[in-house]
């Protein structure tokens, strides 16, 4: 399993994880909610039943009763708010409303309605309802599964938001650590080799093949310093350039045809017959990034097919699209293709597209994409670049 698949893995589990616990949390609630519920319903119930007691008291006996219990259990009740209506459907009192409230027959009178029209079924006694709403506490538990789901959710996310720019962070600086120290030890063996060029001809002058051959060599040479001051340029600030954007293409396309297969044809727009179109580049990386989606078309493709490119516009972007006639990319696979250590080659380390993204979007202010791709027919990648005026 690679890394990929198995961090995938782990988000599944930790997903299923926090369903579990939030799905007993909003169980467990929904239970205390349910209890809590019906035990106020049962001291709405001796509320009525008080008030009915005390009311049935008549005059001549008042003084002969003990009400005090009566009493105790209706001044108990300071959570939940009641409303006492008479049989003409008057208020008669209230209580737990608020100080304010609980004498404001017409905002009562309002309440009752509302309750009604939402089907409410009061307690009926001898000559009166009560109408009863929960308790501030029964609600607040009632949406307490809500704000809990609310501040996990928001706890993950911005968790996750920290951790993920830490692993970013982390891993920028490790790819400039590597990219600087790999220009740094390519340095020395490359002054050597010139060194040893530069030598071989002079004392093999009179050799025209040996020239030959020193020419070819001090070519591959310069690749290799190209290469180094690529890498050197990683983790810094490039010096960008209005290039037209088909003599660049131009240039990648006559390096990678001269190391390509013979039954490999490129198809690219000739700069002689297309308008120069600008764009804002750091020559050496943008090649870069070009040169490896070619060397990618030419593995899919294994030595036969054709590539060949295509650029368009509109007023803010140039857009350059790779195609190759190879093996193609599964539509799961179109975002994976750029995650670094992702590769389907036996000897590839995957670092490819994961360097030219970060080469177009982090130094370029550009996007790269697979565009389009059919299993065993082509890939098509774009990459999307800010147009430049002449002279930026």
């Amino acid at each position: 399993m690679d890394i990929y698949k198995q961090r995938s893995t782990w988000k599944l589990y930790l997903a299923i994880t926090g369903l579990v616990i939030i799905s007993i949390s909003m169980f467990n609630t929904n239970y205390l909610y349910k209890r809590l519920s019906e035990e106020e319903a049962r001291k709405v119930k001796h509320y009525e039943m008080a008030q009915e007691l005390i009311n049935d008291i008549d005059d001549q006996n008042i003084d002969n009763c003990d009400y005090t219990l009566h009493s105790k259990i209706i001044e108990s009740n300071t959570s939940i708010p009641v409303i006492l209506v008479d049989e003409r459907g008057e208020v008669i009192a209230a209580a737990n409303f608020g100080d304010n409230l609980d004498t404001n027959y017409v905002y009562l009178k309002s309440i009752v309605a509302e309750m009604e029209a939402e089907g409410f079924t009061p307690i009926e006694g001898y000559a009166y309802k009560i109408y009863y709403k929960e308790s501030k506490i029964l609600t607040q538990l009632r949406y307490f599964p809500l704000i809990q789901l609310l501040l996990v959710a928001a706890f993950i996310f911005f968790g996750y938001l920290g951790l993920n720019y830490s692993r970013k962070a982390e891993q920028n600086r490790v790819w400039i650590g590597m990219a600087k120290e790999t220009a740094h030890q390519l340095g020395t063996p490359i002054s050597a080799i010139v060194a040893w060029l530069e030598h071989l001809r002079d004392i093999r002058q009179g050799d025209p093949e040996m020239q030959e051959i020193m020419t070819e060599l001090g070519n591959d040479v310069n690749r290799l310093e190209l290469i180094a001051d690529r890498f050197s340029k990683i983790g810094s600030a490039p010096n960008l350039q209005s290039t037209n954007i088909f003599e660049e293409l131009n240039k990648c396309r006559n390096y990678m045809e001269r190391r390509a297969p013979r039954k490999v044809s490129f198809d690219f727009p000739d700069p002689r017959q297309n308008e120069p179109l600008l764009v804002a580049v750091n020559q050496h990386l943008f090649d870069w990034v070009i040169e490896n989606l070619l060397r990618n078309a030419l593995d899919a493709m294994e030595g036969t097919g054709n590539i060949s490119a295509a650029v368009y516009s509109d007023p803010s972007f140039v857009y350059i699209d790779i195609s190759d006639t190879g093996k193609g990319i599964p539509a799961n696979k179109f975002k994976a293709v750029f995650q670094p250590g992702y590769t389907t080659k036996k000897r590839g380390w995957g670092l490819g597209l994961s360097l030219a993204k970060r080469i177009v979007e982090q130094y370029h202010n550009g996007k790269i994409f697979v565009k389009k791709s059919t299993e065993g027919t082509g890939t098509t990648f774009t990459v999307k670049l800010p147009r430049s005026e002449r002279g930026e």
